[in-house]
């Protein structure tokens, strides 16, 4: 089975990058002989739809499984459309990384644990809000 792992640097035993959409490389190793096939992620750099265009890349390379640190819902809506389990909050190495899934010790996570993207609503939590309900 392919095994796609968002990796920082170009080799099976780079650390795991914890973007997914942004990581440098994709790591596709042969979970029954560890073989494995590098790919720069081209969409890294891309002004908005990066998660996406990831998910194409790898869905085209067979993929069937991705270990990452996060993916964002846009991205995980188009590896779950391509069947694609995700794997998130992976550490370590890339070689790591798959000998834990191999054994069990990572599991797949649904829609409702992935997040990724937080962040400061206009307001920003200072009090914009008015007091009108108080009489």
């Amino acid at each position: 089975m392919k095994i796609c792992v968002s990796a920082t640097a170009n080799s099976i035993d780079a650390q795991v990058d914890p973007r997914f959409g942004r990581c440098s490389y994709f790591v596709i190793v042969d979970s029954e002989n560890m073989q494995f096939e590098v790919i720069p992620n081209v969409a890294s750099g891309a002004m908005d739809g990066a998660g996406t265009q990831a998910a194409q890349t790898i869905a085209g390379k067979g993929a069937k499984v991705l270990i990452t640190g996060n993916v964002g819902p846009n991205a995980f809506q188009a590896l779950a459309a391509a069947g694609i389990k995700v794997v998130v909050s992976a550490s370590g190495t890339v070689r790591q990384a798959v000998e834990k899934y191999k054994r069990g010790k990572l599991g797949e996570t649904g829609s409702a644990t992935v997040s990724g993207h937080f962040g400061m609503g206009r307001g920003g939590g200072r009090g914009q809000g008015r007091r009108g309900w108080e009489t």
